[in-house]
């Protein structure tokens, strides 16, 4: 069974990036299933440290753009997500290629959800991993 409750496509998800840190980074939305949502990133001097390897902070946002997006298409069309706090723990540095993440939720609560959030390399070696968790609030033009 699906947690999706919003209608959504590869395609829309991607086109609401533009113009925003997501399109800026190159983080590309490239699969979902019924339990998760996945996304790619480029390993590369735009998403560097000064050391030439790739930022945690960039690792980051690819962890809560995924799990954010993901958090938001899994309550109802009243409703709405944002984040309270998130963590990671880098593993293992790169300095090209790219890394894909995968969000897959650990609670889904009415008031709170908590997301787990994976990032690995091209050979499927773990990069970072991540913790997101976001308030659920009901949107106040839908409620009047």
């Amino acid at each position: 069974m699906s947690i999706w409750k919003k209608p959504f496509t590869l395609e829309s998800l991607n086109a609401s990036s533009q113009n925003t840190l997501v399109e800026h980074l190159g983080i590309v939305y490239s699969g979902f299933d019924d339990n998760s949502l996945s996304g790619t990133m480029p390993v590369a001097p735009h998403t560097h440290q000064p050391l030439g390897m790739l930022h945690g902070g960039a690792s980051v946002v690819l962890a809560e753009t995924l799990g954010s997006l993901a958090a938001n298409m899994a309550v109802e069309e009243n409703k709405y997500c944002v984040g309270l706090d998130i963590n990671a723990n880098h593993i293992r540095s790169m300095r090209t290629g790219s890394v894909t993440g995968k969000a897959t939720p650990i609670h889904l609560g009415a008031t709170t959800q908590v997301w787990q959030i994976d990032i690995r390399d091209e050979r499927d070696l773990m990069v970072c991993t991540s913790r997101l968790t976001m308030a659920v609030l009901t949107n106040k033009k839908a409620s009047a």
